[in-house]
């Protein structure tokens, strides 16, 4: 079995001011995600087995998304200010319609359809407890981050590895996007 998921890479121009913004939000019970790590989740598919690789990805390749123009821009937190599990940075542009595809095309998998759907790339990682005053008021002063902008032309089947140091990513299948 592989945990895995399904994301949309973040371009490297993003890298050094995700690493300054995680910088800003370190505080005890805070725990940054490493820069090159950060992407936006379009879907969780958690544990699968190896053989699953490429019918799923097949069945991504059936997705009918045109290529689009996204930003990164705007912080946030999950599930809410009183209780910060998640520190984000917000996804802008045609990720919904995206989202929306990709839960088309993988329906016959039965994975688990998820709530409300927000792209997001999250930033840290928040272990209670943590002072909460003093976290929401770093974020506050980080003010509304804008990290510009990039073209959106794939996305990729991710294998997550979990170790004490930190998760592992590696690609199993880049799949184009085309309408």
């Amino acid at each position: 079995m592989i945990r895995t998921f399904i994301a949309v890479e973040l371009t490297e121009k993003f890298m050094p001011e995700i690493q300054r913004i995680g910088s800003l939000i370190k505080i005890l019970g805070v725990k940054p995600v490493e820069p090159g790590l950060v992407h936006i989740t379009l879907k969780f598919l958690g544990d699968i087995h190896e053989d699953k690789v490429e019918p799923i990805a097949s069945a991504l390749s059936q997705i009918k998304c045109k290529p689009f123009e996204a930003s990164i821009k705007g912080i946030g937190v999950f599930p809410k200010p009183s209780y910060v599990k998640v520190i984000w940075l917000g996804g802008h542009g045609d990720f919904e319609t995206l989202h929306s595809e990709v839960e088309r095309v993988l329906s016959r998998f039965k994975f688990k359809q998820e709530g409300d759907f927000t792209p997001h790339a999250t930033l840290a990682r928040v272990k209670q407890p943590v002072n909460r005053t003093e976290l929401m008021e770093k974020i506050k002063n980080i003010g509304d981050p804008d990290l510009g902008t990039f073209n959106v032309s794939s996305i990729c089947l991710k294998k997550s590895t979990l170790t004490p140091r930190g998760p592992i990513y590696e690609t199993l299948k880049e799949i184009k996007l085309s309408d």
